[in-house]
């Protein structure tokens, strides 16, 4: 358990401004992050090694990309115990996002809306951001090193009939560095990015991903998994041709899920009807029937990340129940703490071994 109860900040975050209390815990984590003030919050991280897509993850809980956007924060955030930390999404400049207020608390239904609009620094800020980072080196406190995904996207000004260019920039530019890449044509808060998902655009840019891949394999002596980051606003025969076009394309994973569009679990709450993307609680359901849908289409070897309402040990249990191979937290390390992460990983663990 963390040094520091969550407890007792909990009250002076929610005070502030979403997006500024956001700034102001990166701001900390980075500043403490290597210094002993890093006990405030450092989990002794459960070892429950599984093998996915020829990675070793050292436990099945990870946090999801968007509360790390620059990579300011890598050694801080896997001192909370991550078996596996998805930083980003970055794109190739920088870019200011959506303008402010962009995020917005629902503490009724353990949620948040947000429409930040992939706001980074950009692609070489965020590398420099990264081999700073010391996890490497500290990987003899466990048994198998943190893992790290580089999450990517595109400009908000680049039309969405070049994405392509931007995103193979960015797996170009990520690829040396990352355990893992997540390739983010998901987000609500871009426009047009969600098209992205439809047949002839996913398979012209898987295509064009899984070219460079092997370009990059070769360049580099090394082969980094790809993951595609996928929306839970899809109906079945749309997840049909997204597992279709994954396999047809190689990928090694799939994350799902974003998040959400949907109203429905929220509504009549103060900041429902704001515009962005919905996590938290609400998402949990349509997270898990995306990644049931996927399992069933994608056969039983295919890695899948699930990401969605995870705040509680109970809900990490239902993604993996639901078919996923391992899960990722953000809305829930907000409202919980990051004592949920030791508890999700402990009750995964548990649950493996019946």
């Amino acid at each position: 358990m963390s040094l520091l109860p969550y407890g007792l900040a909990r009250p002076f975050l929610f005070g502030l401004d979403a997006e500024a209390a956001h700034e102001l815990t990166m701001h900390a984590l980075t500043a403490a992050q290597g210094t002993p003030l890093a006990w405030a919050y450092c989990n002794a991280r459960v070892d429950d090694a599984i093998e996915l897509a020829g990675l070793t993850f050292p436990n099945r809980v990870g946090l999801a990309a968007g509360l790390d956007k620059n990579a300011r924060a890598i050694d801080a955030l896997g001192g909370m115990g991550f078996g596996f930390v998805e930083v980003g999404t970055v794109t190739p400049l920088a870019q200011p996002g959506n303008p402010k207020p962009r995020m917005f608390r629902l503490p009724k239904a353990n949620a948040l809306i947000n429409r930040l609009g992939f706001n980074n620094d950009g692609l070489d800020a965020f590398i420099a951001n990264v081999q700073k980072a010391k996890f490497r080196s500290l990987a003899g406190k466990g048994k198998h090193p943190m893992l790290l995904g580089l999450n990517i996207g595109k400009n908000a000004a680049t039309p969405i009939e070049n994405a392509t260019s931007d995103y193979l920039i960015g797996l170009r530019g990520v690829y040396p560095h990352a355990d893992y890449v997540t390739v983010n044509i998901s987000s609500p808060n871009t426009k047009n990015l969600r098209a992205l998902q439809s047949d002839e655009a996913l398979d012209a840019l898987l295509g064009a991903i899984a070219a460079e891949r092997k370009v990059l394999k070769k360049k580099h002596g090394k082969s980094v998994p790809i993951f595609i980051k996928i929306a839970p606003d899809l109906d079945a025969a749309q997840i049909e041709v997204i597992a279709a076009s994954l396999l047809h394309h190689k990928m090694d994973g799939v994350v799902a899920t974003n998040t959400t569009l949907s109203r429905e679990a929220v509504k009549g709450l103060p900041h429902a009807e704001e515009a962005g993307g919905l996590s938290g609680a609400p998402v949990l359901q349509a997270s898990n029937q995306v990644i049931r849908q996927l399992r069933k289409a994608l056969g039983k070897d295919f890695p899948i990340i699930g990401v969605g309402g995870v705040m509680s040990a109970a809900d990490a249990i239902s993604k993996i129940e639901a078919g996923a191979d391992v899960v990722q937290i953000y809305t829930g390390l907000i409202y919980k703490g990051p004592d949920l992460v030791k508890e999700a990983a402990l009750a995964l663990q548990r649950h493996g071994k019946q």
